[in-house]
């Protein structure tokens, strides 16, 4: 009686799993765009909020700007008249473009409305601020 598995039965099942480890792996990585282009849609959306939250609770300007893969939030100094950094964000796969750094003050309101559009190759989102402060992210 033979028991056990013979050598070229070891090494096919391994071929067949390296194969089906391969094909796994690589419709993950197809799905890597979708999953960064979402992660930058929704940390600049909880920036934008929590920018106009600092604004209220600290009763100051706080000012977003946006570049083509990254953003920054800034306070604005009272005393020496300057817009002071409070922290830098980096965008991993995606391109961000911006009509304007919008202002949050300390009323809630922002300075004019913004449109920010975050796209990679998978596909494309428009974050909108309203007046009154609102954020809303849409996919286009």
């Amino acid at each position: 009686m033979k028991k056990g598995f013979s050598l070229i039965e070891a090494v096919i099942a391994l071929f067949i799993m390296a194969v089906i480890c391969y094909l796994a792996s690589d419709s993950f990585l197809t799905l890597s765009p979708k999953y960064r282009l979402e992660r930058a849609v929704w940390e600049i959306h909880s920036a934008l909020s929590h920018a106009k939250y600092k604004a209220i609770f600290e009763g100051v300007s706080v000012r977003t700007r946006f570049y083509s893969s990254s953003y920054r939030i800034e306070k604005y100094d009272d005393t020496q008249k300057t817009w002071k950094l409070s922290e830098t964000r980096f965008l991993e796969g995606v391109k961000v473009e911006a009509n304007n750094s919008p202002v949050f003050y300390p009323e809630g309101t922002v300075s004019s409305l913004a449109s920010i559009l975050v796209s990679n190759s998978w596909g494309k989102y428009k974050i909108s601020i309203a007046i009154t402060g609102r954020v809303k992210a849409i996919k286009i």
